[in-house]
């Protein structure tokens, strides 16, 4: 199922693609070295790891709060520019920071800011599947995600390159971070009320049934075994396998294929649906050995199979949740979805963060069988959604 270019429903989902593809240039640019200049400034691999994990967790478990207020309020856009503000202009101000305690916390508040907005927006773009397709809706706005995730290390990997430091990454990353303001005021004003765009039933549901349950702890099973680029630049950094720029150009790499494997998955999930989850899940689940066990050009391996791993994260589940939605709750279900996933996130980042000072192997398996493990908890929430289906 796919709109035509001038339709409003396309408009509006490359209008918002290209507000986080602005985005995405700031705050995957400043992921690229948060944790090189975490460890520059005094951190542990632990600290890095929780860091990153606190991060995520409260990055998706505050989605439950802003999804709710969203649905209670109506007042949508203006939670969204408050997320907008805080998420992209904590990255800039990295460059201030003079301890690891600092770059923490701004750590964790362009996450927050990022739980703010995510809800909202997430729910805004389900008006258009009855249009275009859920997981052609949610594959186009992540492919523009991801081109922005991939130019931003390509910035940093230049600034070093023409040797700036850290800082100076940070001070240059102003500039997408107000170029996305700006897209965002243009999506504001085209689109007052996304809630018009929508075309036949968008949310299938009544109420909270148990696929939709079951693919909360399916999808918190997968966030625990997908490690945050903090602790694998930590490592790539630590264990001398890649140099500054060719960290930040690693990341890039990755999330350029994730834009690939995201317009895929979208057009197959529409296609075939669940088995196409299984197969990426069991794809992803493959990355750890590579990342931490090989050298460069098998940590490069290992990166492409990362990035398919968020390519599930920000496409396929994406979607999945978008199957069970229920009517009149959608900000609210995203926020609750993603509350859940956040914990899976906290959990697997904590016990990587233990592990990888301990026992690489133990992080390795970890990653793999917590990954795997989401697997037969998928397949039992697909058939749960098919036989609640009114015949």
């Amino acid at each position: 199922m796919a709109g035509s270019a001038s339709s409003p429903a396309f408009q509006f989902v490359m209008t918002t693609g290209i507000v986080n593809l602005f985005g995405d240039i700031t705050y995957e640019g400043g992921a690229s070295i948060n944790g090189p200049f975490m460890a520059s400034l005094g951190a542990s691999a632990a600290i890095v790891s929780v860091t990153a994990g606190l991060g995520e967790f409260l990055g998706y478990a505050l989605r439950l709060p802003a999804g709710y207020a969203a649905d209670r309020t109506g007042r949508y856009w203006l939670i969204t520019f408050a997320g907008y503000v805080i998420n992209l202009f904590a990255v800039p101000a990295m460059a201030l920071a003079g301890s690891w305690q600092v770059a923490a916390a701004l750590v964790l508040a362009e996450r927050i800011g990022r739980a703010l907005r995510k809800p909202t927006v997430e729910a805004m773009l389900s008006y258009t599947t009855g249009e275009l397709g859920k997981g052609w809706v949610y594959a186009l706005n992540t492919a523009l995600d991801e081109i922005g995730a991939t130019l931003g290390p390509l910035i940093i990997a230049l600034v070093l390159l023409l040797k700036g430091d850290f800082r100076t990454g940070y001070a240059v990353l102003t500039i997408p971070a107000a170029a996305a303001l700006v897209a965002l005021v243009v999506a504001r004003v085209n689109f007052p009320l996304p809630s018009r765009l929508a075309h036949g039933r968008t949310a299938p549901a009544r109420d909270f049934g148990k696929a939709y349950w079951l693919y909360m702890l399916a999808g918190a099973l997968f966030a625990a075994g997908l490690m945050s680029f903090e602790l694998i630049s930590f490592h790539l950094s630590k264990a001398r396998i890649a140099s500054e720029q060719w960290i930040a150009v690693l990341l890039a790499i990755s999330t350029g294929f994730g834009v690939l494997a995201s317009l895929a998955f979208g057009k197959a999930y529409d296609r075939v649906g669940l088995p196409v989850v299984i197969a990426a899940v069991c794809v992803s689940a493959a990355f750890s050995p590579f990342v931490f066990l090989g050298g460069f050009w098998l940590v490069l391996a290992g990166m492409l199979l990362w990035g398919v791993g968020y390519a599930i994260q920000d496409t396929l589940l994406k979607a999945i949740v978008a199957e069970v939605l229920p009517e009149g709750k959608r900000n609210f279900a995203f926020g609750l979805y993603y509350a859940g996933y956040g914990v899976g996130w906290l959990v697997g980042s904590i016990v990587a963060g233990l592990l990888y000072d301990n026992s690489r192997a133990g992080l390795v398996a970890f990653s793999i069988l917590i990954q795997l493990a989401s697997v037969p908890i998928f397949i039992l929430a697909g058939r749960q959604e098919r036989s609640s289906r009114p015949a």
